[in-house]
C-alpha cells in the first residue's frame, strides 16, 4: 500500500515554465487511466473497502472532490493571494458523497467532466502567470502554479496506485 499522502515531501526546484504543458497532459490523462483500470471490475470489487481505507469508487470520488480545491487554488493565484486555500484534511465531501452507493459510470463521468473543465482552464492559462507564487498552507512552502500541477499530478498517481492495488485484490 502506498504511504500516506500527508507524509510526502516535495521539491520543485527542477520545474520550469516549460514543464507546464506536460503536467497539464498528465492531469488530462488521469480519467482515462482510471477508466482503463476499472472497466471490467465487478461492483463488489469497486466498492470493497480495505479496513478503513477507501474503496476504488471512493478513491475516484476523492479525486473528483479534490479538483474543486485545485480549481479554487487557480482562483487564488489569479487573485494574487499570498496563501493558497487549505485542503479539507478530514475529506468531509468525499465521505458525505457516499460514492459506493453510486454506479461507477456516474462517478467516472463526473470526474471526467470536472477534470476536463480544470485542464481546459489550464490550457488557456496565461504563460506570464504560470510561475505565480503563493504559500501552500500545509506544506508551509512557496508553490508556483507549475508546482501545484506537479503536486496535483502526484496526488493523482498516489490514488491511481491505490486503485490498481485494490483492483488486483491487494
Amino acid at each position: 500500500m502506498p504511504g500516506l499522502w500527508i507524509e510526502r515531501k516535495f521539491s520543485y526546484d527542477h520545474l520550469t515554465e516549460a514543464d507546464f504543458p506536460s503536467l497539464v497532459d498528465r492531469l488530462r490523462a488521469t480519467p482515462a487511466r482510471i477508466e482503463n483500470t476499472v472497466k471490467d471490475l465487478p461492483r463488489e470489487i469497486l466498492t470493497r473497502r480495505d479496513g478503513e481505507s477507501w474503496s476504488i469508487q471512493e478513491q475516484v470520488g476523492h479525486l473528483l472532490e479534490v479538483d474543486a480545491l485545485h480549481d479554487g487554488r487557480l482562483n487564488d493565484y489569479q487573485a494574487a493571494a499570498s496563501v493558497l486555500r487549505p485542503a479539507d484534511m478530514e475529506n468531509t465531501r468525499t465521505h458525505a458523497a457516499r460514492y459506493n452507493d453510486r454506479e461507477i459510470e456516474e462517478v467516472l463521468a463526473a470526474f471526467r467532466g470536472v477534470r476536463g473543465r480544470f485542464v481546459d482552464r489550464l490550457d488557456k492559462w496565461e504563460s506570464a502567470r504560470r510561475l505565480a507564487v503563493a504559500l501552500h498552507p500545509r506544506l508551509q512552502q512557496p508553490m508556483r502554479v507549475v508546482d501545484m500541477l506537479l503536486f496535483a499530478a502526484e496526488h493523482d498517481e498516489h490514488h491511481l496506485a491505490r486503485v490498481t492495488e485494490l483492483a488486483r485484490g491487494r
